[in-house]
Order: C-alpha cells, then sequence, then structure tokens
C-alpha cells in the first residue's frame, strides 16, 4: 500500500493519540500547575507525531526512517517520563500503564515499519541493478 499523506498513517494517528492523552492529563492534579514538567511531557509527546509527519513529507526513504527513529526514541522518553511521574506518585499507576503501552506500541509499530521501509529500498536497489 502506498500512502499519500502522513495522517493515513497508522502510526501516526496512535502518537496523536498519545500526545491527546497527555495534554489532557498536564491539566489535571499534581501536573496542573507543574509547569516544567507539563511543558516537557507535551513537547516530548508531540515529538512522535511530529517526526512521523515531518519524515513523511521529504518524501524519501531514508530521510523518513531517521525521523521514525526520532519519533521512535521519543516514545522511549516519554515511557521514561511516565515511570518517573508515577514513582514520585504524580500520576497513578493505571494512568501510567495506559500511557506506557500505548508508547511500547507505538515503538513496536514504529520498529515493524522501519524495517518495511528498509526491506522496500533494499529490494529496489536489487531491481534497478
Amino acid at each position: 500500500m502506498q500512502y499519500k499523506r502522513f495522517e493515513d498513517l497508522e502510526i501516526w494517528k496512535k502518537a496523536v493519540e498519545i500526545a491527546v492523552i497527555i495534554y489532557k492529563l498536564a491539566n489535571t492534579g499534581k501536573l496542573k500547575n507543574d509547569f516544567a514538567t507539563n511543558d516537557h511531557l507535551r513537547k516530548t509527546s508531540l515529538s512522535i507525531s511530529n517526526n512521523i509527519a515531518e519524515g513523511f513529507e521529504y518524501n524519501n526513504n531514508n530521510q523518513f526512517i531517521k525521523y521514525l527513529y526520532i519519533a521512535k526514541s521519543s516514545a522511549g522518553e516519554l515511557r521514561n517520563q511516565v515511570y518517573v511521574l508515577k514513582e514520585a506518585e504524580i500520576i497513578d499507576k493505571e494512568i501510567y500503564e495506559n500511557i506506557y503501552n500505548r508508547c511500547l506500541d507505538v515503538s513496536k509499530q514504529i520498529s515493524n515499519f522501519i524495517k518495511y521501509l528498509k526491506t522496500y529500498q533494499k529490494n529496489k536497489k536489487l531491481v534497478n541493478l
């Protein structure tokens, strides 16, 4: 399947869902007035979908793969952030597990998509020889 817009990518949609959850979470409880943590959580969560979108727009698989790795690393960073918040008792275990599992899922899907793109590139080069 060939995608014409990043908005069609399932990984982008899932990344946006994570960012929306984080934005809503940032306006609640102990996080509401913790502006530094709020800002960092939002930036990290947005980085996932932003990098998927930005990489896609290059219309170049090598560049896209580079940005997918950045998106994947942001998902890992967000998993770390919510773990710390759980341990500091700023968010509860249920919220942590929801966000953690979503980040882990999107990270795995990004990895699989990277593998697909690399295989596609490799096969394309073999055909052009």
